[in-house]
């Protein structure tokens, strides 16, 4: 069951009389897409968190140790991976509202959560690196190359 399925089944009795009204059910097929595409990248970036909590302990293992390019390699991989935090949860939505100049059309969100989903392999990569901060950086680059295919996907021009 995807995220967009676990929305819907969610409806009260209210919402479901509401999608019987003409027009109406497009309009809330879209909402449950946006808070479907809110909850999976809420979701990556708290799995990211996870990465950032290795890094932290090796951080301080590098610190104990007095291992200076170590901790040198651990605070590059942190800020990148807090870059790519931000990137995530503040990605653009796989939706377009009335008023919005590109409107995406459900073909390209389709695609945009395929690739959604994809990501979460790459996410779960990351968090598994443990505290190797140099394999770390490594798969947060790319990573962050692959976030810039999703926008190009939205904007139409992939």
């Amino acid at each position: 069951m995807t995220l967009l399925d676990k929305a819907r089944a969610g409806q009260n009795a209210l919402e479901q009389i509401a999608n019987a009204i003409p027009g109406y059910q497009g309009y809330r097929d879209r909402e449950q897409r946006r808070d479907a595409d809110r909850l999976e990248r809420e979701h990556l970036a708290g799995r990211l968190e996870t990465g950032k909590k290795a890094l932290n302990d090796a951080a301080a293992a590098a610190t104990r140790s007095g291992s200076l390019d170590a901790i040198n390699d651990i605070e590059t991989a942190r800020k990148r991976l807090d870059g790519l935090i931000a990137r995530i949860r503040h990605a653009d939505r796989g939706y377009s509202g009335f008023f919005d100049t590109v409107k995406v059309d459900e073909a390209t969100l389709a695609r945009v959560y395929e690739f959604d989903l994809g990501l979460l392999d790459d996410v779960e990569g990351i968090a598994a690196s443990g505290g190797d901060a140099k394999a770390m950086t490594a798969r947060i680059d790319a990573l962050d190359a692959r976030l810039a295919d999703r926008s190009a996907i939205l904007s139409g021009l992939k």
